[in-house]
């Protein structure tokens, strides 16, 4: 394990993924210009980190650019462990499946999409010194950011925490109890709510409330997860016993996404937890104020 600072003071580092599709007719850079397509692009770059990097923290994007024929993604490290995780996701390749997948879902792309990656500190290509992490650590942090976020960077991560937290939480209004719920839609608690995939807000909010029980829910998704099926939730338990039961649960949503895609929907896991008997953080995910 790497130490919490290289020089005794705080923590930061600064490294550059450079993207490049390797699909016929795919340009990432091409799509990130388009004014349509950009924010589904930066939102591709935010979950694979999100996957990678252990969570919402740790990290920031600074800036998404033009580096043709490869598309720049700047991250600053603002946490030795986070940095210490993507860089191991990285190494394993588990960097490239991550973005892939995202990208075949939110650009509606065929399974065989693939993409090449080099990661650089400075002037140093991390691709080249893998099998030493802690050297790759050491590039990082001597590698400090020269730039503040971008705007265009804050108006992005706005747009997309809108997208987490907005509307798509407000219950749908039934006028009669006997109208069908739409296909779209879920019941809970008497109230209609919109389906959707779950979100990253979704994802923290689990599992900054479900504590020891998250095991529980794993069972109960499991019922309709292969993923999640025998001995995978013991296996999740101890694979990230070190990290505590934040990320334990953590990487249970994201193994039920990752093996479900699009069908990962909100009201399956509001389902799961009605049957751990934890309504109450459904209603936290729900957003549902209590009534006076």
């Amino acid at each position: 394990m790497a130490d919490k600072t290289l020089d005794g003071g705080q923590w930061t580092g600064c490294a550059v993924m450079f993207l490049q599709s390797l699909f016929p007719g795919v340009n990432l850079l091409s799509l990130y210009k388009d004014q349509q397509k950009k924010f589904n692009i930066f939102k591709v770059i935010k979950l694979t980190l999100i996957d990678s990097a252990g969570g919402l923290g740790g990290y920031e994007i600074l800036k998404v650019h033009d580096a043709e024929p490869f598309l720049g993604v700047e991250v600053k490290f603002v946490d030795v462990a986070a940095c210490q995780q993507f860089l191991e996701s990285y190494s394993s390749g588990a960097v490239r499946q991550s973005l892939c997948q995202h990208a075949c879902r939110l650009l509606a792309l065929p399974q065989e999409f693939s993409v090449r990656i080099q990661l650089k500190a400075s002037t140093h290509i991390l691709d080249l010194c893998l099998d030493n992490l802690n050297i790759c650590l050491q590039h990082i942090h001597l590698s400090q950011p020269e730039r503040l976020r971008d705007e265009e960077i804050d108006r992005l991560e706005q747009q997309l925490q809108n997208q987490a937290l907005g509307p798509t939480h407000q219950p749908i209004v039934v006028q009669q109890e006997e109208s069908p719920v739409p296909s779209n839609c879920f019941k809970f608690q008497n109230r209609v709510f919109e389906d959707r995939m779950l979100s990253p807000a979704d994802i923290q909010c689990f599992s900054n409330g479900v504590g020891r029980q998250w095991r529980n829910v794993g069972r109960a998704l499991g019922k309709s997860c292969r993923a999640l099926k025998g001995p995978a939730i013991d296996n999740l338990a101890y694979e990230y016993e070190r990290e505590g039961l934040y990320e334990q649960a953590y990487q249970l949503l994201s193994r039920f996404i990752q093996a479900e895609g699009r069908a990962a929907k909100l009201s399956r896991l509001v389902r799961a937890l009605e049957d751990s008997k934890l309504t109450s953080l459904a209603e936290n995910i729900l957003d549902i104020q209590p009534r006076e």
